[in-house]
């Protein structure tokens, strides 16, 4: 290294470890702080339910000792105390009273003279001290507890010491761990910058350049980069799937139903036609939704499982749910490996969103009198095939984005395809739309290479 480069990283080691170190202990110390309003406020409330809790258990007992006595009190004029099963220092204390202030009993750590004279119900504060007072036998016999003094600031000082005091430790080992990582992090800096470069559309934050030194300028050039084309295409359809698919899915299921039961109660005419015209439209939300839910999981989820799964099976399933809703069930004819099975790392859920969409829209879209060919070979290779009018290379490339539709009265909402493009490209693959389709004069075909 060159000494110039050699003053540039010591000025951007020595800069980053002292401004993590020291975000550190703010962070730290603000964490400490807030901590201990918290904790103050929890002391206060525990320790006054613990006052409260005193009085109502020790009140009847009190009660009951002076009834045994049957009204005599000492001679000497001295309060009687209860019982202790083994001496102890009392972190709560307590006296009880008659009405006109006289000492009945009291606790054997207690000091009658610290007690307020005031015997009216409820909390009290005096010299710094906490009081809790309560009544019994209609206003006749008074106890009033408190724990002792500086007590409560003693709990949150020791509560606040035990957060501070490690980061005496933590400042050192802080800095010191800090400066050999930054010194670490330049040796692997080209290394750095192609991973980077190699992320998905996952994270699309880009990176400050502001001040930034000359070895780290490429790799944040590149990451902006690509983070501006990938947050460019999917952006607003992603922000909208993640945000609103789940608030449909309910509210529109709900409206249905009371439509529908609407519907029933109408007599047939006018009424009813325009019920069935809220329905249709219903439905059409609903799918929308469902469309949502799914594109949420392609843009939004990880696409490739643990281990790899019989997608074969996955398929059966898709396309017994497909028959049993649609009337053009009779025109599905499958191919599958001479096995029955074909296994990918594709996420399952995934893979049966990715066959139902290419399926249904086969259904939709392609030739009402003829049939439509599913295929699923060994190494992963799946195709949906239908018949159909030739489709313009330009339009293929159309169709494959977000609510774009070709030229159909089939119902839809221009999804689907974009959905399957999506998880094939998270499971490192494409979408191909060929039309028309190999070895015939029209028709489309689509096909996706399966993740092994």
């Amino acid at each position: 290294m060159t000494p110039d480069l050699l003053r540039q990283k010591g000025s951007l080691q020595r800069r980053l470890s002292l401004s993590l170190t020291a975000a550190i202990a703010a962070l730290w110390l603000v964490a400490t702080v807030a901590a201990g309003l918290v904790l103050r406020r929890e002391i206060d409330a525990v320790f006054d339910s613990a006052l409260q809790e005193v009085a109502q258990r020790v009140l009847p007992l009190a009660y009951l000792e002076i009834l045994d006595r049957d009204g005599a009190f000492p001679a000497d004029g001295r309060a009687a105390e209860l019982p202790s099963v083994a001496p102890h220092r009392e972190t709560i204390t307590y006296i009880v009273r008659n009405a006109t202030g006289r000492l009945l009993m009291q606790s054997h750590d207690a000091e009658p003279a610290a007690f307020p004279a005031q015997l009216e119900r409820g909390f009290h504060e005096a010299a710094g001290k906490h009081f809790f007072t309560e009544s019994a036998v209609r206003g006749t016999l008074f106890i009033t507890t408190t724990e002792r003094a500086g007590h409560r600031q003693r709990a949150v000082f020791q509560a606040a010491v035990t957060l501070v005091w490690p980061l005496v430790v933590l400042l050192p080992l802080s800095l010191a761990g800090v400066w050999w990582l930054v010194a670490r992090t330049f040796k692997p800096v080209v290394r750095f910058q192609k991973a980077i470069e190699a992320r998905d559309h996952h994270n699309l934050t880009p990176l400050a350049t502001a001040r930034l030194p000359t070895e780290i300028m490429p790799i944040a050039e590149a990451v902006n980069a690509l983070v501006a084309r990938l947050r460019r295409a999917i952006a607003l359809e992603h922000r909208f799937a993640a945000n609103s698919a789940h608030e449909l899915r309910t509210p529109v299921a709900a409206a249905l139903a009371q439509t529908q039961r609407l519907m029933a109660e109408l007599p047939e005419g006018a009424p009813r036609e325009r019920g069935r015209a809220i329905e249709a439209a219903l439905q059409r939300l609903s799918r929308l939704s469902e469309k949502l839910l799914q594109w949420a999981k392609a843009e939004g989820g990880s696409l490739i499982a643990d281990h790899p799964q019989d997608v074969a099976e996955i398929l059966m399933h898709v396309l017994d749910d497909v028959g049993a809703g649609k009337a053009g069930a009779s025109r599905l004819l499958l191919t599958l490996p001479a096995s029955g099975q074909c296994f990918s790392t594709l996420d399952i859920d995934a893979f049966a969103i990715l066959a139902r969409n290419l399926i249904e829209n086969a259904l939709k879209h392609g030739a009402a009198d003829q049939p439509v060919r599913i295929q699923l070979t060994e190494t992963g290779l799946f195709s949906v095939c239908n018949g159909g009018p030739v489709i313009a290379p330009e339009d293929l490339a159309r169709l494959m984005a977000p609510f774009e539709r070709g030229e159909t009265r089939a119902e839809g909402v221009g999804l689907g395809l974009s959905i399957v493009q999506s998880i094939a490209e998270g499971a490192g693959g494409s979408l191909v739309l060929v039309s028309p389709a190999p070895g015939r004069q029209d028709g489309l075909q689509a096909r996706v290479q399966l993740p092994s």
